[in-house]
């Protein structure tokens, strides 16, 4: 049978290729958007899909056989890569113009396109939660029990804060709190505001859960007190994760610069 993660590492190698795209098109654009140079955006976005899909597909390559062919991680996996290609066309298409892709509700269009954007960031969220649900179940997967319990937690978390986190940033009409002075310092490659809120770090955080935690997992398998690590890291993180939310909604910036 076909194995479930074959078609995630092609996504992976797709990001990359765009990321590498992204370098070319540097070389000649000089256009601006928000104070950023517009082939920023679509090039942040392909190196986190690479980092994603590389991550989901380790994972997936792991599980057991009787796993990895259920109907709902094939579902999953198909959801994930529909998502991907909508996303990544449209902001790299947007960027091209010069015109924002998230917050753009100027017309019907875009009104449209920033819901089916929204519609797809939630199924790449979810997705990684039900992958990490089914290797928290797969007693039978190709690592060590402690580390499959980490990639589950990890996944499972990962997905839990960023609906908190992404959930605020949909709702809210930019990823500021507070209006930045013109000018004001950003945190270098990142671009977050260091002189105002900005629910962006949180978000980072939120969405990278998905990494923090396995490798937290990977350095203390085998130990007598590996899931008390495991356990004891994740609400640390979670704690961290949302007290920068916190901050970020009061309006004051992660670092003041």
């Amino acid at each position: 049978m076909r194995n479930t993660a074959k078609p995630l590492w092609p996504l992976a190698g797709f990001s990359v290729a765009m990321m590498a795209t992204g370098l070319v098109w540097a070389g000649f654009e000089t256009r601006l958007f928000q104070d950023a140079l517009v082939w920023i955006k679509p090039f942040k976005f392909a190196l986190s899909f690479a980092v994603l899909f590389a991550t989901l597909a380790w994972a997936v390559d792991k599980m057991s056989a009787s796993a990895q062919f259920t109907r709902t991680l094939r579902w999953t996996v198909a959801i994930l890569a529909a998502a991907f290609w909508v996303e990544m066309i449209y902001i790299t298409l947007q960027a091209a113009q010069g015109i924002g892709s998230h917050y753009n509700t100027a017309d019907l269009y875009h009104n449209v396109m920033y819901a089916i954007m929204g519609v797809g960031a939630v199924s790449l969220v979810v997705g990684t939660g039900v992958i990490g649900w089914a290797m928290l179940r797969d007693t039978g997967a190709r690592v060590h029990e402690d580390l499959r319990f980490g990639v589950g937690v990890g996944f499972i978390l990962s997905t839990a804060l960023t609906l908190v986190t992404a959930g605020a940033l949909s709702s809210m009409a930019g990823h500021f709190v507070g209006t930045p002075p013109v000018g004001a310092a950003t945190i270098p490659f990142f671009g977050w505001s260091a002189a105002v809120g900005d629910l962006r770090p949180a978000h980072f955080l939120a969405l990278h859960a998905m990494q923090a935690i396995p490798l937290l997992a990977w350095a203390v398998q085998g130990r007598v007190s590996a899931r008390v690590w495991i356990v004891g890291g994740s609400a640390g993180y979670t704690a961290l994760t949302l007290a920068l939310f916190a901050q970020a909604l009061m309006g004051l910036p992660m670092v003041r610069l």
